[in-house]
């Protein structure tokens, strides 16, 4: 029988390092297996520093979800013509991480939430709850990120449950996220990220 395991990633804690093509800056917040490089992680979810216009860094096999934090916005061109538009905090772009995407910055600098997810290997979700927000968690590994404000994270039912309190760039982590209640409560916006592996051997 599985254990749900709580973990939190305080924001302040986050190492920055360069992105893989070198054209910005990228904080790890959590991957599987732990310690992973680039080329051989199930799931990565990082936080990045867009600073300048350029290519992003390209990720065969991956499939990319993207989360504008903070900043003016940008524009995701694809090689194949389309365009993804972030323009308000928290617009949400999907595309496959082998794909060509040259990025303009509508005016400065930007922030953004990255999950990579390796196609075939796990599937991964993405949603935005907002100040006050119910959800059932059901996931092998559920991430909460505090995209600002301060929200009251509370799991489980009245037996066993219990509160977090996350801060701008904090994450809850949640192992064995199964059929587990959740409650936001506070002002803020938090993104939620449900993995699931494709296979049980996957998780361990």
């Amino acid at each position: 029988m599985s254990v749900t395991n709580t973990t939190l990633i305080r924001g302040a804690g986050l190492v920055a390092s360069p992105w893989k093509n070198g054209g910005g800056l990228t904080r790890e917040v959590a991957a599987f297996p732990e310690g992973a490089a680039l080329d051989a992680f199930v799931w990565r979810v990082s936080v990045a520093d867009v600073a300048q216009a350029g290519p992003f860094s390209r990720f065969a096999g991956i499939d990319r979800t993207l989360a504008l934090l903070s900043g003016a916005g940008m524009l995701l061109d694809e090689a194949g013509g389309v365009t993804h538009a972030l323009r308000a905090p928290l617009d949400i772009a999907r595309f496959p991480g082998e794909t060509a995407v040259d990025a303009r910055l509508v005016d400065g600098a930007t922030r953004d939430f990255n999950l990579m997810v390796r196609r075939g290997a796990a599937t991964g979700d993405v949603d935005v709850w907002r100040d006050v927000h119910r959800a059932q968690l059901d996931a092998d590994v559920a991430l909460l990120f505090c995209a600002h404000g301060e929200l009251h994270v509370t799991t489980g039912d009245s037996a066993s449950e219990s509160t977090t309190t996350l801060e701008t760039n904090d994450t809850l982590r949640i192992d064995d996220a199964r059929a587990l209640a959740c409650e936001i409560k506070g002002t803020g916006a938090l993104v939620a990220v449900a993995i699931r592996y494709t296979e049980p051997s996957q998780a361990r």
